[in-house]
C-alpha cells in the first residue's frame, strides 16, 4: 500500500510538514507555481533551500501582501466580543519566542483589526481553484482548529474569529498540504509520535504553558511526548493536519521506501529542526478501528442526515444507517459509525450533541483494505481522477464521483454520459 510515513521528532508546523511534502516531486518549481495559481488573494508561496545540522531540506515561505508573518498560528484565534479590543491588537505577532519554528517572521501590520470567521474562511476557501476533495480537506482541517480554539477559550465555534494575516498564512499552510497529499495519489498517511516541546511561551493573553491549550485539545487521544528540548514545537496547525490525515501515529511501519523529504523551520537548535517524511510500499497490514451504534426513535430524517454529514467531517470513516424495529414496536434507526482510534472521543462527543441518544455502544473491529491509488486523467470534458483498487488477486477501478458530476454539469450530460465517453476515450 502506498504509504506516507511522517516523523515527528521535532513537532510539527504547517510550514515544515509542506515544504517536507514538496520534496518529495521531481519539479518542486513547478508544484509551487501551481499553488501560486490557486487563488489565494494576496499569498506567495516561495520555496528555498534550508540546511539544519548539516541536513539539506526545503523551507516553503508564505508571503502575504509581500510580508512573510511570523507564524501561522501562535494562537490568532479570538473570541468575538473581544475582538475590538487593544489587548488583542498584537495577537499575531508575539514576542519572538513564541513560535520556535519560524521565530523571526515579519508580520503585515495594514491587516490587524480585520478578522475572520470560520464562515468567512469556508467562502474563501470556496473561491479557490481546488477540487472538491481539496477543498474538503481544507474546510476540514480548519473546523479541527476552529474546535480546539472553541475549547481553549471557552467559546462556541461561530464566536471564534481569526486575524486576517493568521488566517491567510494558515490558510495557505493547510492547502498546500492537501494540494500535495491529493497531487501524491492520496496514500495512506501514518505518523510517529509527536515532540511537542517544553517551557512556556509569551503571548498577547500573558504567558502560556508548552503546548498550548489549542494544540492540547487538538491532540488528545494521540501519543505525544516531550524532551530536553524549550520551545514550542507543535503548532496548532500542524496538529490539525496530522490529526486530519493521519490513519494510525505508531512507529515507522515496515515499508519500502521510494522518496524522503526535509521540511525545515527557521529556528536552530543543537537538533536539526525539520519534519522528515517517507513515501514508499508498505506491506498490507490489518487496521483497527472502532466502530459505535445507537438506535434512536425521535429524530427528523433530516436531522439524521444532518448528523451524518458532521460526522463525515470530522473524519469518520464510515457513516451508515439501518431501519429497526424498538420496544413499543416503534420504528427506528440504527446509526453506525466507523472512525479511527483517535478520533474515537470526536466521534462521541458529535454522536451524544448532534443525536438524540442517551448511550453508544463501542466495539474494537479490523479491517483489511485494498492498496489503493489515484490516476489523474485527461478527456475531451476535462481531468478527471481514477481511483484504483488492488490486492488479493482483485483489480477495481472507479472515478471520482465528485469529478465526473463537475463535468456532467458544465456538459449538460447525464452521469451514465459522461463514464460512457470516458471509457470510450480510454479505449482509444
Amino acid at each position: 500500500m502506498k504509504t506516507l510515513y511522517i516523523e515527528c521528532n521535532m513537532g510539527a508546523a504547517g510550514d515544515m510538514l509542506s515544504a517536507a511534502l514538496l520534496e518529495l516531486f521531481d519539479d518542486k518549481g513547478q508544484i509551487v507555481d501551481e499553488l501560486n495559481t490557486l487563488g489565494l488573494e494576496g499569498v506567495a508561496y516561495r520555496s528555498e533551500s534550508s540546511v539544519k545540522c548539516g541536513i539539506s531540506g526545503t523551507h516553503l515561505r508564505v508571503l502575504v501582501h509581500g510580508e512573510e508573518e511570523m507564524s501561522e498560528d501562535c494562537h490568532h484565534a479570538i473570541p468575538h466580543h473581544d475582538h475590538h479590543d487593544h489587548d488583542y491588537h498584537d495577537h499575531d505577532h508575539h514576542d519572538h519566542d513564541h513560535h520556535d519554528h519560524d521565530h523571526h517572521h515579519h508580520t503585515h501590520h495594514g491587516h490587524d483589526h480585520q478578522h475572520h470567521s470560520l464562515a468567512d474562511i469556508e467562502t474563501i476557501i470556496d473561491g479557490l481553484r481546488l477540487s472538491e476533495t481539496v477543498k474538503h480537506h481544507v474546510k476540514a482541517v480548519y473546523a479541527v482548529i476552529g474546535d480546539a480554539e472553541s475549547m481553549a477559550h471557552g467559546k462556541p465555534v461561530a464566536d471564534i474569529h481569526f486575524h486576517e494575516v493568521g488566517t491567510f498564512d494558515a490558510i495557505a499552510d493547510i492547502t498546500a498540504f492537501c494540494y500535495m497529499i491529493d497531487k501524491l495519489g492520496s496514500p495512506r498517511v501514518v505518523v510517529s509520535p509527536i515532540n511537542l516541546g517544553t517551557g512556556q511561551v509569551k503571548c498577547a493573553h500573558g504567558i502560556m504553558p508548552v503546548p498550548t491549550p489549542a494544540t492540547v485539545n487538538i491532540l488528545k487521544g494521540i501519543p505525544v511526548f516531550t524532551n530536553f528540548i524549550q520551545g514550542e514545537l507543535c503548532t496548532p496547525t500542524g496538529a490539525a493536519l496530522l490529526k486530519h490525515f493521519a490513519e494510525d501515529f505508531i512507529t515507522m511501519p515496515a515499508m519500502t521506501v521510494e522518496r524522503i523529504g526535509y521540511g525545515m523551520g527557521t529556528k536552530d537548535f543543537d537538533v536539526a529542526n525539520c519534519v522528515r517524511v517517507f513515501l514508499g510500499e508498505a506491506k498490507d497490514e490489518i487496521s483497527g478501528v472502532v466502530e459505535l451504534q445507537c438506535n434512536v426513535d425521535d429524530m427528523t430524517g433530516e436531522a439524521i442526515g444532518f448528523a451524518m454529514d458532521v460526522l463525515f467531517e470530522h473524519g469518520a470513516l464510515e457513516v451508515y444507517t439501518i431501519p429497526i424495529g424498538m420496544k413499543k414496536s416503534r420504528p427506528g434507526i440504527l446509526l453506525a459509525v466507523m472512525c479511527r482510534r483517535q478520533d474515537l472521543e470526536t466521534m462521541i462527543h458529535l454522536i451524544f450533541k448532534h443525536t438524540t441518544t442517551i448511550g453508544i455502544r463501542q466495539s474494537a473491529s479490523k479491517r483489511v483494505v485494498l492498496n489503493r491509488t489515484i490516476e489523474t486523467l485527461s478527456s475531451s470534458l476535462g481531468e478527471v481522477r481514477k481511483k484504483i483498487s488492488t490486492g488479493y488477486g482483485v483489480r477495481r477501478q472507479k472515478y471520482e464521483y465528485d469529478d465526473i458530476t463537475a463535468l456532467a454539469k458544465t456538459h449538460d450530460l447525464s452521469l451514465h454520459e459522461v463514464i460512457d465517453r470516458l471509457e470510450k476515450e480510454c479505449r482509444q
